[in-house]
Parts: C-alpha cells; structure tokens; sequence
C-alpha cells in the first residue's frame, strides 16, 4: 500500500486533474450552447472587460482558463499542458504547480482585458505561458545543468514562435493573455520557489519576484481596468 501512495505523489496528477477538468467543461458547453458561440462562452464566464468593470463579474478572471473555443483549440493547449505539466510538476511539486498555474492564468486574463477590454477571450494558454514562464525561471536559476540549460533553449525557441504566429492576422491567438500569464508565472515561481530536493533560489530573487508581481497587478488593475 505505500509503495502504490508513493507512486502517487510522485506522480503528476494535478496536471492529470486540469486535463480531465477542461475536457468536462468542453464537453458541457459543446450541449449547452457551442464552444464558437459568443454568447455562450459569455454565459461561461470568457473573460471580458465591460462585465468585469461595470458589473463586478471577477470570476471572467477565472473562468476562462477553463474555457477552450473549438476543437483545435482545445486539443492543441491539452497535448500541451499535458506534456510541460508532467516536466514542470515534478520539478515544483503538486501546490507550487497549481499556484504558479492559477496566479499565471489570471495574470493573463487580467492582460487580456486590459489590453484587448473590447474581445471575448478564453483558454488555458494564459496558464500554460506562466508553466512556460516557471520553466524560464528555473533556467535562469539552474543555468550550469546542461538539461536545464538545452530544456530552457527549446522553450525560448518555442514562446518565440507561439508570440509572433500570435500578430498574423485572424490567428484569433491573444498574445496580451500569454504574455501576462508569461511574465507572472516567471514571477510566481520565483515567489513560490522550488522544493530543497531540487535546489535553492536566492531569498532576494524570492521578495523581488513577490514585490514586482504585486505592483504589476496593482497597475494592471488601478490603472488598466480602472484607469
């Protein structure tokens, strides 16, 4: 019986979980309206500005990262989350994973309605940016590994371009979202940091990466969505 708990934690199930969980919420908006309708993903909770701001509706912050729009959409972020959230949980564990996952897509989602207030957004790709995000974090912290090293390029390689297939024209990608969930997963694992087993990240890093994401929401939310 320990031997199988043990495979259990060590497993990454809390990426397992958020694939089952969107797939579910997919399945339950495709009988209750579409995943292409605006009205449905509205009804949802998309993340958009005007009922954010007028009508208080903060939940379109998380909600969305819930929240795919057609098949490709989901399928594509899916495969993935799956394939980062077995890298990335294991090297954070299960709580540091949920947390930079959450804290990242509502970044995203709050960049999102700052910077496009008149779109309809949704989908785990501002979360998924923040996983990219940590693992740049731990790249810069671990740069002498050699597999550190090699991982942190690949991915750099791929946020490059993910970001510029983002300004084609009608991509329908929302580059704001992930790079908001980019740069506040970066700055969330900083602040969450990574087990002793792994290594050690510089106390200042940590208050640093705690104060700027802080003040990045604090003028994303006084001066963007209310400003």
């Amino acid at each position: 019986m320990t031997y199988y708990w043990n495979r259990f934690k060590l497993a990454p199930f809390v990426t397992y979980i958020l694939v089952i969980m969107n797939v579910i919420v997919f399945g339950l908006m495709t009988l209750t309206g579409g995943t292409t309708s605006i009205e449905n993903l509205i009804r949802w909770g998309a993340d958009y500005a005007p009922l954010i701001i007028e009508q208080g509706q903060w939940y379109r912050l998380i909600n969305p990262i819930f929240i795919h729009i057609g098949m490709e959409h989901i399928l594509l972020n899916m495969i993935t989350l799956f394939f980062i959230g077995n890298v990335l949980e294991r090297i954070f564990g299960h709580w540091r994973f949920i947390v930079i996952y959450m804290i990242a897509g509502i970044g995203g989602n709050i960049a999102s309605a700052v910077f496009a207030p008149e779109s309809v957004a949704a989908g785990a790709s501002t979360a998924i940016f923040g996983l990219f995000g940590a693992f740049l974090m731990v790249g810069e912290s671990f740069w002498e590994n050699p597999y550190v090293r090699r991982q942190t390029q690949t991915f750099i390689i791929f946020i490059i371009l993910n970001l510029a297939s983002g300004f084609v024209p009608n991509s329908g990608m929302d580059n704001f979202g992930h790079l908001g969930g980019l740069f506040t997963g970066f700055l969330a694992a900083y602040m969450v940091s990574v087990p002793k087993s792994v290594g050690t990240i510089s106390k200042y890093k940590r208050i640093l990466g705690v104060v700027l994401l802080l003040a990045i929401v604090f003028v994303a939310m006084n001066f963007g969505l209310f400003g």
